[in-house]
Formats: C-alpha cells, structure tokens, sequence
C-alpha cells in the first residue's frame, strides 16, 4: 500500500509526461499493483462468502452444494498461489519486460518447425495473460518453420515470470515431413533477457560491436512488415550477435538492436552473479542432447516433463496452445526453496 501512495503521488505530478517513457512504466507498475490489492481483496470476500456458504449447507446437509463449494475452493487456491508467487518476483529486473529468442537445434526442417511451435507456445501464452507481443526479426526455415526469431514480451513482470525459459528444448513426435512416418528428434533453444529500463546503466564499447545493415525478409502478416533497414549489432568480445527489422527506418532498428544488446549483456552479468552466489558453472551448451531443460514428448506417449523441477504433464495440447503455468510457477518455486 506505501508504494500505491507513493505511485499515486508520482502520477499525479504535472510534470510527469515530460518524459513519456517514465511516465508509461510508473502507469503501468501502478495498475499492475491495483489489480494485486483488488484481487487480494476479492480473495478474501470470495473466501469469507464460500466458508459461510459451507455452514449453511453442512447445516442443511446439502452435500451436492458442499462438492460445489469445494471446487471453488481449488480454484481460489490456485489463484491464490499464483498470486503468492508473482509475490516473489523481487529481482532487480523481473518487473520489466522481456525479449525473447527462439533458435532451430539440430534437426533440419523438423528443428525449424519446432522453433516455430515453440514461437507460438510463447506468444499463445503472452496473448492469455495480456501482454503485449512485438516482433523483432526472424529468419523463415529453409522448407517450413523458423531459423530463428526475436520477439518483445511487454508487461509488468513479463521477463520474472519468463526468465526461467532459457535452454534447450527437446521434442521426440512422428515427423509430418517424413513420408515413412519415423519418430524425430528435434531441438530448439530458448533465450530470454530482461528489456533494460534508463535506471539500469550497462555501458558498451562502441569499437567493440561491429554493425552490419541488411535487406530485411520475413513471413509478413502475423509476424513482421518486410523493410530493407534491417541492423545486426555483433559485440566482438562475447560474441553475442543482436539483430532487428521489424522498425520502418534503419535508424529505428538501430536504437532497438543497441537496446537489445544491453539487455543480453546485463542479462549475462546477472547469469554470473548467479554463478558466484551458487558456486555453479551456469551455461546452455550445445543446443542438442545432453544440455535440455525440457522434453516434450508426442510419441509413442504424450508427456511434458521439466527436467529441474520434474513438474510434468500429459496435456502435450495444452501446453504446446501456450498453457505453461504449471512450469514457470515450479521454476519459481524451486528457485525460492533453494536459497
């Protein structure tokens, strides 16, 4: 409640649109904090009214009302522990937004198909908690699917409930490009860095990034406008490679690649705090066997299994139309736990 005041006091100041990029991020952390408090409270009506609802019926001996009540309750405990977790999300970058990466393995064809479901798991998921989703660049398969593609979750908390995605993904399923219908192996890697706002200052070398412009091509539609300003930032030392072409002008895509790379170099830093805290080497290795976070498995069985936290499901549909609750709140709660 102190930081709602103190939100409050800060929008309401005349001087606030003169700068509109603060303004938007206190708007947008001030709403995302009412509809905390408010679900909060309609939690705990919602709680007050279904414990008085219980007596009556046990009162009545109304058993099918009972079973009614219960059901409620398991909802309300579910939402309550999500909202228990968002709690959580303290770190020094979780309430920002987020930028998502999603590159082809090994595999071929299968392995850029793969991308591209996992694109969409992302951007389903995105679309059903109402954030907002930008493209970025991407670079269509040579037969189906995607090389890889950039997109920008935008909304409070985005990159917290997000960063957990990074690594390599596995899918075991009968190949739709195989005419003998063979069981395929594909991989696909997931990276996911927080979009840095002005408080955060990460300071970069110019003559240590070379910068390549390009002819910018794209699926179009729900994906990207074609445009020939693309921009490729490569920061020499680490070898991070950023690119965009989703923007109209050269200029444009610039100031978002140079954006870009300040959030993958601050998005490492993190990772090697990480490391020092941990005494862990943290890395993703190879985008093949060996290094998977997750598999994903359609034949001969259907499974969904994180392989930190073991939270698994065989709902392969749900999760790949974007329900993935259930792993990014184990991720968290793991996480929690083991400090």
């Amino acid at each position: 409640m102190l930081r709602l005041e103190e939100l409050n006091a800060l929008t309401a100041a005349p001087e606030l649109w003169n700068d509109a990029s603060r303004a938007q991020k206190l708007l947008s952390e001030k709403n995302a904090l009412e509809e905390s408090i408010t679900a909060l409270q309609q939690t705990e009506t919602s709680l007050s009214e279904l414990t008085e609802l219980c007596e009556l019926a046990e009162e009545e001996g109304n058993q099918e009302l009972i079973e009614e009540i219960i059901d409620q309750l398991k909802e309300l405990k579910i939402k309550t522990r999500r909202s228990e977790l968002e709690a959580l999300l303290s770190g020094e970058a979780d309430k920002n937004d987020a930028f998502l990466e999603v590159h082809a393995g090994s595999g071929g064809t299968e392995a850029q198909d793969w991308a591209e479901m996992l694109l969409r798991m992302y951007t389903r998921w995105a679309e059903v908690h109402k954030y907002k989703v930008e493209y970025v660049e991407e670079a269509e398969g040579d037969v189906a699917g995607l090389k890889s593609a950039t997109v920008k979750i935008c909304g409070h908390n985005a990159y917290g409930w997000l960063k957990s995605e990074s690594g390599v993904h596995r899918l075991v399923r009968i190949s739709p490009f195989d005419s003998n219908a063979r069981r395929h192996t594909s991989f696909a890697s997931v990276g996911v860095y927080p979009d840095i706002d002005d408080e955060i200052r990460i300071e970069i070398n110019e003559s240590d990034c070379r910068v390549d412009t390009y002819r910018a091509s794209g699926a179009g539609g729900q994906h990207i406008n074609k445009t020939d300003s693309a921009v490729r930032i490569t920061h020499i030392p680490t070898g991070i490679v950023v690119q965009c072409q989703n923007q109209r002008s050269q200029f444009q895509n610039r100031d978002a690649a140079w954006k870009m790379l300040r959030a993958r170099l601050y998005e490492m830093e993190l990772k090697k705090r990480e490391d020092a805290a941990q005494g862990q080497r943290d890395t993703m290795g190879d985008n093949g066997w060996g290094y998977q976070i997750r598999s994903y498995v359609l034949q001969p069985y259907k499974m969904i299994k994180d392989l930190r936290t073991e939270a698994e499901t065989s709902d392969a549909k749900a999760v790949l139309d974007g329900d993935i609750d259930l792993f990014l709140e184990a991720a968290l709660a793991d996480k929690v736990s083991n400090k």
